[in-house]
């Protein structure tokens, strides 16, 4: 039988081993982009979430901008951003978005949001104007937007489907047994309706993430695997969670980078078309080679 383990008990603290070690940002393009974020005020997700792959994906063009504000209506255990009542909607930072990716001249954009269930539209109307602001003003760039649930609502889901961005993706993030604890108002199944939804709804590359180190077992994240293909997912990052902050969860156990590589492997022999697995993979890790 599988130990079940309780993901709120927090382990004695695991030393980061030496695989996590994350070079300093470097190049040109890097600088370049780095100044204008700082002399314009844009904001990137990039930044403030202290990604640790920020200087090779702006080296390459790709950047991620989160929308509908910081503050979140959920409370998932392994994530940073607060949780609370969020400000009223932005109605002009569709625009704004659109006018950061021009000037920062990004070939790649990855958009984001916090989940706002607050909103009848669940923040929807905003995804698609943002998205079609970015496309007027930046033809050329091709976009990543990962999603929402948006509970499940079809409507809302619609929005995104008729404006097509290049890739669609939804994070299913951990095993199914963890689910409860790592995303506490998410559903596993409904992640994976929403995103088989998304493909048979006629989207031509979609795209999912899962964080190890939660507690989950082997067997689990195959089974997770097997699951996102059955919903047709193209495309899948495989990343170490790390504990934000200590009223976050626990990190039970950092993944040696051969276990990562396995994965990958299986992934692809399952069918899907891009695997990015590995302890600093991050849900846009390279995201502007999964354009196939």
């Amino acid at each position: 039988m599988t130990e079940i383990v309780d993901v709120s008990k927090a382990p004695a603290k695991v030393a980061k081993p030496k695989w996590l070690r994350v070079k300093l940002p470097t190049g040109e393009n890097f600088k370049k982009v780095r100044k204008l974020v700082d002399n314009y005020g844009l904001h990137t997700i990039c930044q403030s979430g202290n990604c640790p792959n920020m200087g090779e994906c702006w080296g390459e063009g790709t950047a991620t901008f989160m929308i509908l504000g910081n503050v979140c209506t959920r409370s998932c255990g392994f994530c940073s951003v607060k949780t609370g009542r969020p400000e009223q909607v932005d109605w002009e930072e569709p625009e704004k978005v659109a006018r950061s990716v021009k000037l920062m001249g990004v070939k790649h954009c990855v958009l984001t949001s916090v989940d706002r269930d607050d909103l009848k539209d669940g923040g929807s109307i905003i995804w698609k104007e943002t998205i079609e602001a970015v496309r007027r003003m930046s033809p050329e760039t091709t976009m990543e937007t990962l999603i929402p649930d948006f509970k499940g609502e079809v409507v809302n889901i619609d929005r995104i489907v008729k404006v097509a961005p290049e890739i669609v993706s939804h994070n299913i993030e951990t095993v199914r047994r963890l689910t409860r604890k790592v995303r506490i108002q998410a559903q596993y199944d409904r992640s994976l309706e929403v995103l088989k939804y998304l493909k048979e709804a006629g989207l031509k590359r979609t795209k999912s993430g899962i964080m190890l180190g939660l507690g989950e077992e082997e067997h689990e994240v195959i089974e997770t695997l097997g699951d996102l293909r059955s919903a047709k997912v193209d495309i899948v990052t495989i990343g170490q969670y790390l504990q934000p902050t200590v009223g976050h969860l626990p990190v039970q156990k950092f993944v040696e980078p051969e276990q990562f590589e396995k994965y990958k492997q299986i992934g692809i022999d399952m069918g899907f078309r891009y695997v990015e697995s590995g302890p600093l993979v991050r849900s846009s890790y390279h995201a502007e080679r999964h354009m196939f």
